[in-house]
């Protein structure tokens, strides 16, 4: 039986005291805040971005310095605001020197994403930059501060989002106890190719 919208924000509640506590990788040692996520929790649209920067590592929020604004901007051209989403990266500490994040911080940082994503419930998931998406293409999202080019194919790939939003749920996403479950039950068939906006590859 599926979690009540009060049940996934108090698992939300839980979950960010979770990463507070967290020393599976030497992030922990150097951050000024773990930056869980922020935004509605029962957004149908959820951006994930993949590490915060020096700003995000002061508020403890994702995307408020020149992206975070870029990305309000975005937003308000598709008739959405901050407040509709809910906005997390794949790492919850910041990386010194805005690095790279390393496979073992990935690694450390996943599950509570898909988490994060499995209690929220969005019905779009939009990534943005190579940690979050393995981009075929090799671009970031950042390149549209930049680039007046990416910029539009930003601007374009923004503009499909209502549309996502009006699709069918293709259904519940299972946790990681019931995909093991299937594994050990003979295995269970890959899900179906999501749609990828233009940007992206």
């Amino acid at each position: 039986m599926s979690a009540t919208a009060e049940e996934r924000r108090q698992q939300l509640v839980e979950l960010f005291e979770e990463v507070k506590r967290c020393e599976k990788c030497p992030l922990h040692e150097t951050r000024t805040k773990p930056v869980f996520g922020a935004g509605n929790a029962d957004a149908d649209l959820m951006f994930v971005g993949e590490a915060p920067g020096a700003e995000e590592d002061r508020q403890g929020l994702p995307f408020v310095g020149r992206a975070g604004q870029l990305l309000n901007q975005m937003l308000e051209e598709i008739g959405l605001a901050r407040d509709d989403v809910f906005i997390a990266n794949v790492l919850k500490s910041r990386p010194p020197g805005n690095r790279d994040p390393l496979p073992l911080e990935i690694q450390a940082c996943e599950p509570y994403l898909l988490e994060q994503v499995r209690l929220i419930e969005p019905r779009v998931v939009c990534t943005l930059g190579n940690f979050a998406t393995k981009l075929l293409s090799g671009s970031h999202p950042a390149a549209a501060l930049r680039t007046p080019a990416v910029k539009e194919t930003l601007r374009a790939d923004f503009a499909t989002i209502p549309d996502l939003l009006q699709r069918p749920l293709p259904g519940p996403i299972p946790s990681s106890e019931e995909l093991k479950e299937a594994e050990e039950e003979g295995g269970s068939t890959p899900p179906p190719p999501s749609d990828q906006l233009g940007f992206f590859g």
